[in-house]
């Protein structure tokens, strides 16, 4: 597989039309807002979950593409599994060097996850250290104020046998925000992704991915969430030949004139300026 030799930086242009993108724990599963501006607010964390689900579900019981960070297996049930696989002693105290180093590079390996995005595994009996990912995230954040909305919807069904004989539909609630664009900004470092062994093949796995994560997570809750472009800026060189917020600055999404409150990708404009020299400008959507 051929290693990554061009640093790259993207912007991800994705919109949900009725639907939470993303709820808020700590605020009832409200969509989450910027409280100063009232601009909408997608996690890092939600858009990596994705990706990793994307991976799972087309890559499943493929050698090198296992997700580390998912629901079958404590973590550190899969640090020792690393262990033994590496033919290393497992619940020894006082781990050395070497043996940390050979784990992690077979979790490396192993999990997609983990060599593209990066993990913390100096947990349990059998640590297999850090790893810095390739490739990183920023928040997602609207373009446009967004205004959560929670409705009362009625459902058909009693929970409780003892409450049959008193109604016969219970009253729940659904949160969810009518449009908004949203923009994610993230980096692919070469430099790292020759320690992590991410390669070309992976990125091209990762583009893939994020063009259909949505397409595999639809949900009543999340209503129409559509990726609606996808920009990349390539390097010519491993460092770099532009600074990555010059790069970001080059694309503007601007609301059409005639447009009050937006209600579809249409409604903006989607603006792009000329690329500084070294850097080649990639649109897969």
């Amino acid at each position: 597989m051929e290693q990554l030799n061009n640093r790259y930086e993207f912007i991800m242009l994705f919109d949900v039309e009725n639907g939470n993108p993303n709820g808020d724990p700590d605020a009832g599963n409200m969509p989450r807002v910027d409280a100063e501006t009232g601009h909408g607010i997608v996690t890092d964390v939600c858009l990596k979950r994705k990706i990793r689900n994307y991976i799972d579900s087309v890559c499943e019981g493929q050698a090198s593409y296992n997700i580390l960070v998912k629901t079958d297996k404590a973590l550190n049930t899969k640090f020792t599994e690393a262990y033994e696989a590496c033919g290393l002693k497992t619940k020894e105290k006082g781990k050395n060097a070497s043996s940390v180093s050979l784990a992690r590079d077979y979790i490396c390996k192993n999990y997609y996850d983990v060599r593209t995005f990066g993990a913390v595994m100096s947990t349990g009996d059998d640590p297999c250290g850090i790893v810095r990912g390739p490739v990183q995230i920023n928040f997602a954040r609207s373009i446009d104020p967004v205004l959560p909305q929670e409705i009362t919807i009625t459902r058909q069904a009693v929970t409780k046998e003892a409450d049959m004989a008193k109604k016969e539909t219970e009253m729940g609630k659904k949160t969810f925000i009518p449009y908004g664009l949203y923009r994610a900004e993230g980096y692919v470092s070469a430099l790292l992704a020759q320690k992590t062994n991410f390669t070309e093949d992976d990125l091209e796995l990762l583009w893939t991915s994020i063009i259909n994560m949505f397409e595999l997570d639809h949900s009543a809750a999340r209503g129409k969430l559509c990726m609606r472009k996808l920009i990349i800026f390539k390097h010519e060189s491993l460092l770099g030949n532009a600074p990555s917020h010059v790069l970001f600055d080059k694309v503007t999404v601007t609301k059409k004139e005639d447009v009050e409150v937006p209600r579809k990708f249409s409604d903006y404009i989607v603006a792009i300026e000329e690329m500084p020299k070294g850097v080649e400008l990639i649109e897969r959507i």
